[in-house]
């Protein structure tokens, strides 16, 4: 028999490890993609400067670990740079897993609109020269909006991929749900009862990525392109 017991006692404590799962996931989501938009604008501007950043850019930080990167912005920037966003710990170690997390997310972001940018129609871009627009201009009011929406369905995989990749903000000194998993397993009470935890930890999980695969490919359907 599983011992459901000091999970249910420690129910409070596992809550708010997903809270704070979702905190950091909600605001890494919205400023990956606006990293990410960023620079796939960078990666297909016709200014060879702004090329060379996107592109290195996004080849480093998608093969790097995203260990090595949350370890660098707790450990590298904030303890030894003392780059602080607050005299709170806690705050602090939250804006720096937000912004390793947004940082990498964006590269694949940025990878997924531009192979959205890559299905528009060559003639779209030409049209929109033709009647005058200027690069940003075509790139913000004719290729992007159109970009975006033929990638809705893999953004989404990205999106789920940053929700259980937050599970190892705890490199970035952040007490999210894997990390209080952690502090009760190391509880001499949970010693028969580590499997219910997972499962509980699982499922939690579960709640959280599958209604945002059910969102995206509802919004997929919604806003496909016709060709």
């Amino acid at each position: 028999m599983f011992d459901f017991g000091p999970f249910f006692d420690n129910i409070d404590q596992i809550l708010e490890g997903f809270w704070a799962t979702i905190r950091l996931a909600a605001l890494s989501a919205v400023l990956s993609l606006l990293i990410g938009t960023l620079l796939v604008s960078f990666r297909v501007a016709p200014v060879p400067l702004l090329r060379v950043v996107g592109t290195g850019y996004v080849n480093i930080v998608r093969n790097t670990p995203l260990t090595l990167v949350l370890l660098m912005c707790s450990l590298g920037l904030n303890d030894v740079l003392a780059l602080k966003f607050s005299d709170n710990p806690s705050t602090t170690y939250y804006w720096w897993a937000v912004l390793g997390l947004s940082g990498y997310t964006a590269a694949f972001v940025c990878e997924s609109l531009r192979a959205g940018i890559n299905t528009v129609p060559l003639g779209q871009a030409e049209a929109a020269r033709s009647v005058g627009l200027t690069f940003s201009q075509s790139l913000r009011i004719v290729i992007l909006p159109q970009a975006f929406r033929s990638v809705i369905a893999p953004l989404g995989s990205v999106m789920i991929a940053m929700i259980k990749n937050t599970t190892v903000a705890s490199a970035a000194s952040y007490a999210e749900a894997a990390a209080v998993m952690k502090d009760l397993l190391d509880q001499p009470s949970f010693t028969s009862g580590a499997l219910p935890l997972f499962i509980g930890v699982a499922i939690g999980f579960m709640i959280l990525t599958l209604p945002t695969g059910f969102f995206f490919g509802w919004l997929h359907k919604r806003m496909a392109v016709a060709r």
